[in-house]
């Protein structure tokens, strides 16, 4: 389901995103959510076009701990992260270019 986006979990979470040394974007998500399973082609395609961002995937009902933490109560929610703290937050499903340019500052406009 995830395809190319890594999954992190409770327990790798620190690991994998708060010390990460670029920006890494947490795509909070579920099984049975329906504008989750919209967006993931999009960041899907985000994360190969742009190396200069990671993007993860964490199962809320999998990983509650985390969600809990973060406040996350609606999904799809788009954490970005950035030296251990969220800077920005996007809540909902939008199309690819919307969601780039709410990613401006973090990505780098396609040539």
């Amino acid at each position: 389901m995830a395809g190319a986006l890594k999954i992190v979990t409770d327990a790798s979470f620190d690991e994998d995103v708060l010390k990460s040394d670029k920006p890494v974007l947490v795509d909070f998500w579920a099984e049975w959510c329906g504008p989750c399973r919209q967006i993931a082609p999009s960041l899907e395609a985000i994360a190969k076009e742009h190396s200069e961002i990671e993007i993860v995937k964490i199962n809320i009902d999998e990983n509650p701990a985390t969600a809990a933490k973060y406040g996350v109560m609606s999904i799809p929610t788009l954490n970005v992260y950035q030296n251990g703290e969220v800077v920005k937050t996007i809540v909902g499903a939008k199309p690819k270019a919307a969601l780039l340019r709410d990613l401006e500052g973090f990505v780098q406009p396609q040539a």
